[in-house]
C-alpha cells in the first residue's frame, strides 16, 4: 500500500464517495451533498492508496470545545489495515480542544472504544425517519 492523506477537499471525485457509503452499507446522498457536507466541515481526511480513494471521515465543530465525527468509511479491501483507526486519530488531533460525539454503525462501537470513546448513557436523536433508524439498530 502506498497511502496518503489529505485534509482538503480538493480534487476529490464526489462521485466516489456515495459509492464507497454504500458499499460499506452506510447511508449516503448523491454527490453534490457530500461535497457539500465535507467542505462544510471542521476537518476532514481522505485516504488514497496511490490514486484510489480508500476512506474518510469528517467532522462538524464549533473549534473550541465540542466536535461530532460523521462518514469514517474504509473500502472493503482496505479494511483492517489501521485506516479507520488513522483517519479518526487524524480527526481528533485537528480538534485538541473538543470534546467528540459520534453514533457508530450497529455492531461498529468496539472498533470506536479501542479508540477511547465511550458509550453514552443520555444520549438522544431526532431522525428525519426515525422508524429506519429504529429498524436499522440505532435507537429503541
Amino acid at each position: 500500500m502506498n497511502l496518503k492523506f489529505q485534509y482538503n477537499c480538493s480534487g476529490v471525485d464526489w462521485e466516489v464517495v456515495p459509492e464507497i457509503l454504500k458499499t460499506v452499507g452506510m447511508s449516503f446522498y448523491n454527490a453534490e451533498i457530500h461535497r457539500n457536507t465535507f467542505t462544510a466541515s471542521a476537518s476532514v481526511v481522505f485516504v488514497y492508496d496511490g490514486q484510489q480513494l480508500v476512506g474518510f471521515g469528517r467532522a462538524i465543530s464549533d473549534g473550541y470545545c465540542q466536535a461530532a465525527i460523521y462518514d469514517v468509511a474504509v473500502v472493503p479491501s482496505h479494511q483492517g489495515c489501521n485506516i479507520g483507526r488513522l483517519i479518526i486519530q487524524k480527526i481528533v488531533t485537528s480538534l485538541p480542544k473538543c470534546n467528540f460525539i459520534l453514533y457508530a454503525s450497529p455492531g461498529k462501537e468496539p472498533f470506536y472504544e479501542k479508540l477511547n470513546f465511550r458509550k453514552m448513557k443520555t444520549g438522544m436523536a431526532l431522525f428525519i425517519k426515525p422508524d429506519t433508524m429504529k429498524d436499522k439498530g440505532f435507537t429503541e
